[in-house]
Formats: C-alpha cells, sequence, structure tokens
C-alpha cells in the first residue's frame, strides 16, 4: 500500500458467527474494500489448519459450501475488494513462538499460507500472533514475516498484521524492519479496559483522559493515539497504520462512571445493544468514545462503545495523521441502518 491508494476500511469476518445466521453476505459490500477472515490455526509443524473445517468448507453459507466460498462469491461480486486469511487470533497463538524461532518450521508456515492463499482464491495473509512479548520472540517475528514475504512477493500478496497499542508487545519488535515487510498493520485500538482492570473506564478511547498521566489506574492513560505516537516516533510509516474500532462494548455492573470499582464485565455485540442505548450515547469529544449507564435493576451498569459519531471522529483523526484508514472487530457485528459503524467510517474517509 501506497500514501497515494484509497483509504482502507476493512473488516473482520469470523467464521463462528455463521452459527448465529452471519454469512459473509451480511458485510456491507459498498463499504469496505478489505476483509480478513478469521482465523485460521496453526499445526506445530508450521503448516496451517482449519479453526472450523463445518464452517470453513461444508456450511451451507450464501449459497455455497462453507464460509470461505461465500468469501470468494463476494470477491467475484465485488473485484476491487481483497482478502485475507487470519493466522492466529487470541486463543489461537500458542504455536507461534516456536514456529517464528525454527527457520524450518518458518519456511512450512510460509508454504502452507501460500497454498492456503491459493487454493481460496484470497490476497494475501494477516498475521495475528497474540503477542510477541520478549526481544527473542519479537526478533523471530520478523524472520517469519521476512520467510513469508520471500514466498508470499508485494505486489502480488498483501502481508498485514494484527498487534496491540501496549509498549509491553510493541517494544520487542523492529518496527522499521516490521515496515518494509507489511503492506499494513492493524491496530488493536481497543480493551484497554474490561475485567482484567481495576476500575471501568472506555474501552476503545481515541485520545488519553485528560490529566490521564495523573490517574491512579495505569490502565485509564491507554489510548490509540500512544500506540500511533509510538509506532511513527520509531520510523513506522503513518499510512501503513490503520487503527481499530471495537464493534462491541464492554460494561462495568455497579459503576456509574470512568474510574469506578465494579462487580462484574461484560461483552456484548453492538448489534445486541438496545437502540435507545446508542441513539441516547454521551458521546466524549475529548477522547472520541461514547458511553451509556444502564439504571435498570440488575442493569448493566456503566457500557463503554462506539457510535457512528465516535467512528467519524476516529475517521478524521485518521486523515489528519495521514494514516491508512479503518478496520472493524468485527464487520458482522456491527447494526444496518443509520447506526452502522462500518459505513460512518466509510462516508468519513471518503468524504471531502
Amino acid at each position: 500500500m501506497s500514501s497515494s491508494q484509497p483509504l482502507i476500511n476493512a473488516a473482520y469476518y469470523p467464521s463462528w458467527r455463521i452459527y448465529k445466521g452471519f454469512a459473509p453476505s451480511y458485510l456491507p459490500l459498498d463499504c469496505i474494500n478489505q476483509v480478513l477472515y478469521a482465523f485460521v490455526r496453526l499445526n506445530d509443524d508450521g503448516t496451517l489448519k482449519y479453526l472450523d473445517e463445518f464452517a470453513d468448507c461444508t456450511k451451507e453459507a450464501d449459497g455455497e459450501k462453507g464460509c470461505l466460498r461465500a468469501l470468494a462469491k463476494l470477491k467475484r461480486q465485488k473485484p476491487g475488494l481483497k482478502t485475507l486469511v487470519s493466522v492466529g487470533g487470541g486463543s489461537g497463538s500458542q504455536e507461534f513462538s516456536g514456529i517464528a524461532a525454527d527457520p524450518k518450521r518458518r519456511v512450512a508456515f510460509a508454504k502452507s499460507c501460500k497454498q492456503f492463499v491459493e487454493h481460496w482464491h484470497l490476497d494475501g495473509v494477516d498475521i495475528d500472533w497474540e503477542h510477541p512479548t520478549t526481544p527473542e520472540e519479537g526478533t523471530n517475528y520478523i524472520k517469519m514475516l521476512r520467510t513469508l514475504r520471500e514466498v508470499l512477493p508485494s505486489p502480488r500478496f498483501l502481508i498485514t498484521t494484527a498487534l496491540p497499542t501496549g509498549e509491553y508487545c510493541l517494544k520487542n519488535i523492529d518496527v522499521c524492519a516490521a515496515a518494509r515487510l507489511l503492506d499494513s498493520l492493524n491496530l488493536m485500538a481497543y480493551d484497554f479496559n474490561g475485567p482484567w482492570t481495576d476500575v471501568s473506564g472506555h474501552h476503545a478511547q481515541l485520545l488519553p483522559q485528560p490529566g490521564a498521566q495523573d490517574a491512579v489506574y495505569p490502565a485509564l492513560r491507554n489510548s490509540c493515539h500512544r500506540g500511533v505516537n509510538y509506532l511513527t516516533s520509531r520510523g513506522f510509516p503513518a499510512h501503513k497504520i490503520i487503527i481499530g474500532v471495537p464493534v462491541y462494548a464492554r460494561s462495568f455492573v455497579g459503576a456509574r462512571g470512568i474510574g469506578q470499582p465494579f462487580k462484574g464485565a461484560a461483552e456484548t455485540d453492538y448489534n445486541e445493544l438496545p437502540r435507545e442505548w446508542i441513539q441516547s450515547a454521551s458521546v466524549d469529544h475529548n477522547v472520541a468514545a461514547a458511553s451509556y449507564v444502564d439504571h435498570s435493576a440488575g442493569g448493566k451498569g456503566f457500557v463503554s462503545f462506539d457510535v457512528p459519531e465516535t467512528v467519524r471522529l476516529k475517521a478524521e483523526y485518521v486523515k489528519k495523521m495521514g494514516l491508512g484508514g479503518l478496520f472493524y472487530w468485527t464487520g458482522v457485528g456491527d447494526m444496518q441502518g443509520p447506526e452502522s459503524l462500518v459505513r460512518a467510517g466509510h462516508e468519513a474517509l471518503i468524504s471531502g
């Protein structure tokens, strides 16, 4: 991807959503130009394996056998659409460390990726190793990307990666070396607060809370901008950074605002939220985040999620900072109609 190319508006498609009735055709094809198919997993020898072969290859989806054929059908409907297979994921990354450390397994991995991409008529591979957390793993991550690029040469094939905003991971990676091998980096700018943190907070704020450096709880200092600044200050090209929008909410039972203790936390797909919450959400323009407080008996308390207005703010940030675009986890968690996050991002990215 070069800085002169159109901005990316990408959506992850998780194959398990087919069991909820969300086939690839649910994605708003007129609003996206890239789909990342999640996930394919790894064998110990470096070869790929299906996460769910029935969903991937057999279950009916959009009149096709399996979600991968349904994805190929989308590509026929929109020839300019780029499709990639995402390898790994939050619960499927344990094999990466050993594979990346072994030259033979790196080659096996790269060849298996090429075979998979060519078989399913895809455009490339997204590496979702969560996460390289030591300097040695960071070094091997680059070696793995280099081997992958040798087997999947540019510009015929795309190679992307998903990485968090946190320095606990990014500090281990030579980001300049990564940039030379990657077409783009999907910055996972979400999950800043959740059941693992001490207090409630926005889980996908674009900018840090005013006075956040003085916050008692470190999680409240996190932001998308912090990750962007870390990467660009170390030479990673801004136009290769794609920032993530979560298409789900995080709730904090018992909390009524930011920085409060809570009794429990949950995750809810955006399209499962009451429309009233979305329409009545409080938008904090200082940080580009939205929330709703559910005061009902037994309610969810403080609920953090994106709305079309915050996505538009993030799209404007992308253009202001010269970034590469937006991506959504997940595209099928979105609502259709005026509440659509993917459509809001698309319209803001292409606007003058």
